[in-house]
């Protein structure tokens, strides 16, 4: 019999590079295509997307290592009443723990064996994975991963479009740097999803419609507001 193949071990690092990368292309399009159209030169085209690559692979590298800290020091601190708990009262943690697998279908009096059993293993763990819904201990986020795969992932992303604006010919700027965006934005969503298991197509068409409504916006923003030089 084939061995089941799952995939959410990849979900810290994925969604974090997912995230990156989708933010990248779509913020770095937007604001290409909205300085393109309010007319502004081809080096200030390039120097703001430039700018908007730099700034925006620091602050997701910023904002991903402060996020999965966050979340870290709760896990921590929730761990640390939990064990306080189990110290204190160490019966009535037993009964919980068995109250929540009899919420889950087990029989009454096999929950309080299955309880004692998890409690005699494990009770830490066992209630961090029953009661707090912590799969082990040490917890899958990672902050200082979450932050390179966000922060690499949104500068590879960003220079996609980067590109286009460099090769456009003259006047073509918004054209390229859109196609150019959209076709970076269909190979991520099928690779998120090839890469997560998930249904390809689904990915595809979100980050699409997405990306698709931010270049527009701003496109938008930059014909009314812009000043041709």
């Amino acid at each position: 019999m084939p061995k089941e193949g799952h995939f959410i071990n990849r979900s810290n690092w994925l969604r974090a590079s997912v995230l990156g990368a989708n933010d990248g292309i779509v913020s770095t399009a937007s604001l290409l295509v909205g300085v393109a159209s309010a007319g502004m030169d081809r080096s200030g085209i390039l120097l703001a997307g430039l700018a908007g690559l730099s700034a925006g692979a620091l602050s997701m590298a910023a904002g991903e290592y402060v996020s999965v800290s966050t979340q870290q020091d709760i896990e921590a601190a929730d761990l640390e009443r939990e064990r306080a708990a189990l110290e204190d009262d160490p019966d009535y943690e037993l009964s919980e723990l068995a109250e929540g697998l009899e919420a889950r279908g087990v029989a009454s009096g096999l929950a309080l064996k299955v309880a004692q059993q998890m409690t005699d293993h494990d009770a830490l763990d066992a209630h961090a994975r029953e009661e707090l819904g912590m799969h082990g201990l040490a917890g899958d986020a990672n902050a200082l991963q979450a932050a390179w795969a966000s922060s690499l992932s949104f500068a590879l992303g960003a220079s996609m479009p980067l590109l286009g604006a460099v090769v456009a010919p003259q006047g073509l700027t918004v054209g390229v740097v859109a196609a150019v965006a959209l076709l970076a934005l269909v190979i991520l969503g099928g690779t998120g999803a090839r890469l997560g298991g998930a249904p390809i197509r689904p990915s595809i068409l979100r980050v699409v419609f997405w990306g698709s409504l931010a270049m527009l916006v701003t496109s938008t923003v930059g014909r009314m507001f812009g000043v041709h030089v």
